[in-house]
Order: C-alpha cells, then sequence, then structure tokens
C-alpha cells in the first residue's frame, strides 16, 4: 500500500517519532503543505491519503480509482466529502482523544491567566510600571480566585470532563447547561440559567446547526460583568463581534479563545483587535503539544493496520 501525506508540516515539526507510520505501509510519500490544485496530482496511484486539513471534495475524490482509505489526522472530518467518499468505496478514519489533556490544560490556563489578569500585569512590568509603583507591588488590575466559583460547560464530553476535574481541583464547583438542541436533562442546567450563574463558562462542544452563534449579544449580556468565557472548542459558537462589544463595553471581565471562524485568520478578525481588553487569543494551538501529536502517529498507524487487516477503527465512512 502506498499512502500519501498532503500536510505533514500541519503535525510534524521534525519533532515526532514517524517511524511507525513510515513502517505500516510500504511506501510514504510527504509533502510539507499541499495547495487545492496539486491534490489530484499528488494522489495519483496512491491507496491511502493522509491529511489534516487539506480538503478533498468529490472533484478531487472522482479522479483517484485508486484510493481506499483516506485517514485524517484530527478528529474534525468536514474537510472531506464523506458522501462522495462512501459512494466511491473510499473508507475514511479519524483521530480521537488525543489531545484531552493538552487542551484541557490550555483551557485551565486561559482561565487562570484571565483570573490573575497575568497578561495585564505583564505588560505593566514591561512598561517599567513596577518600578514606578510607589509600594512593594503593584495590584492596579483585579485578581479573581477561582477557588469558590462556578464553572459552567457547554459539552460534556471527555475533554469537558478532563476540564470538570481540574476545575474542580482548583476548588471549583462545576455544573453542565443543557444539550443545545437536545431534551431536558434533570442534571444540567438550561443555558440561561446557567450563563446568569456562573463565574467562568468554558466551550466544549461541536459547531454544529445547534451551536452555531450559540453565545451571542443576548447570551452574553446575561453573564456576571466579572465572568469569563473559554472557547478551547470551535470558531462560529460565539458571534464574535458581539464578544469585542461586550469586552469594550465591560459586560463582561474577560475571554480566552483558541479558536477563531476562520483558521488562519487571513483576512483579519475583528478579536485581534489589541484594544480589545481582558481578552487572550491563541493560535490554535491548544492540542499541540508534543505528546499529543505522537498520539496521533500512533492513531494514524492503528487505522492503517486495521485497514490492512480489513477491521474498522475509528471509522467514519
Amino acid at each position: 500500500m502506498h499512502a500519501v501525506f498532503l500536510d505533514r508540516e500541519s503535525l510534524d515539526r521534525s519533532d515526532l517519532d514517524m517511524a511507525p507510520l513510515d513502517g505500516a505501509v510500504a511506501g510514504l510519500t510527504s509533502y510539507e503543505r499541499t495547495h487545492p490544485g496539486e491534490v489530484v496530482e499528488r494522489l495519483q496511484g496512491a491507496t491511502i491519503a493522509i491529511v489534516n486539513k487539506v480538503v478533498l471534495g468529490r472533484e478531487h475524490l472522482s479522479q483517484l480509482p485508486d484510493l481506499k482509505l483516506i485517514c485524517i489526522a484530527a478528529t474534525g472530518v468536514n474537510n472531506v466529502d464523506l458522501e462522495a467518499a462512501q459512494e466511491l468505496g473510499i473508507r475514511v478514519a479519524n483521530c480521537r482523544g488525543y489531545g484531552t489533556d493538552s487542551v484541557a490544560q490550555h483551557a485551565i490556563g486561559l482561565m487562570l491567566a484571565l483570573a490573575t489578569r497575568m497578561p495585564d500585569y505583564q505588560r505593566a512590568v514591561a512598561a517599567g510600571d513596577w518600578g514606578r509603583s510607589t509600594q512593594f507591588c503593584l495590584l492596579d488590575y483585579p485578581i479573581m480566585e477561582l477557588a469558590g466559583r462556578t464553572l459552567g460547560l457547554i459539552g460534556l464530553g471527555t475533554l469537558g470532563g478532563r476540564v470538570a476535574e481540574l476545575a474542580e481541583a482548583f476548588g471549583m464547583t462545576v455544573q453542565v447547561a443543557q444539550r443545545p438542541g437536545g431534551p431536558a436533562d434533570p442534571d444540567r442546567v438550561p443555558l440561561d440559567e446557567l450563563l446568569a450563574r456562573a463565574d467562568v463558562i468554558s466551550l466544549h462542544c461541536p459547531l454544529t446547526d445547534a451551536t452555531r452563534g450559540l453565545i451571542g449579544a443576548a447570551e452574553l449580556a446575561r453573564m456576571p460583568s466579572h465572568a469569563l468565557l473559554i472557547n478551547t472548542a470551535r470558531g462560529g459558537l460565539v458571534d464574535e463581534q458581539a464578544l469585542a462589544d461586550a469586552l469594550r463595553d465591560g459586560q463582561i471581565g474577560g475571554a480566552g479563545f483558541d479558536v477563531l471562524t476562520e483558521e488562519p485568520p487571513r483576512d483579519g478578525n475583528v478579536l485581534l483587535d489589541p484594544s480589545i481588553p481582558n481578552l487572550i487569543v491563541t493560535p490554535h494551538s491548544a492540542w499541540g503539544s508534543r505528546e499529543a501529536r505522537q498520539r496521533i502517529v500512533g492513531q494514524l498507524t492503528e487505522n492503517i493496520e486495521a485497514f490492512a487487516r480489513g477491521d474498522a477503527l475509528r471509522q467514519v465512512v
């Protein structure tokens, strides 16, 4: 079986052991990145395509008669036309659960940085404000202890559950929102109620028709003025303009985002304005610990080996 990895740079930064993946196929051709017009040419004759974010649409798959398996080096599968793959007999497998600790750590890190106002204090020190202080310390920015506060989770899968465990270790009380568009659940809190009572809201749900724009101006207005909003899930869950306005107006206390609606934000984004107060934006890096990326290599290898045996492992189509 010959395999082609179309965007290896998105996974391997020359710091991973790729030997297991190399050993799973008769030949592996890797490209650092692949432009849309290069997809068909590079996959000609390949049995297996490995992609992270390269788009494989019907127009590509219909020209690749030898392709039998698509391995996605991520959980999301929206870059592959699954209907076309199924019609053409191409199996699709993804990777799951590889970044739980990495993303949960990042979400907690954003909470801590915002609660302690760490970016503000770092900037103040760099600007010389501490050196000019009349006291031994600088306390220009209000600090919030997480202990005793309420964390509201929107989404309680494996990742949300791990964030809950870490938050409880800080002494936080965890409550979970009702599933958007789902039936009432006595163990969960209606979203409107949770927004009004939580000190921190952390998003861990997928982007679907039911969750797109889940947090908009009305939802932000329900949150306490000190509350923090964390999004390490998907861009599009939050109305970004409404969030920028809420932060500027002091409607909420701060926000930490690892995702935007368009990635990379080549045309800019309202949340990239450095004048927005109490906002931290990181470049979709929460998942990217070396350990998490090495787990992806392992899962890609397992999926290919399962395909060779005729088994279904993490199969989407």
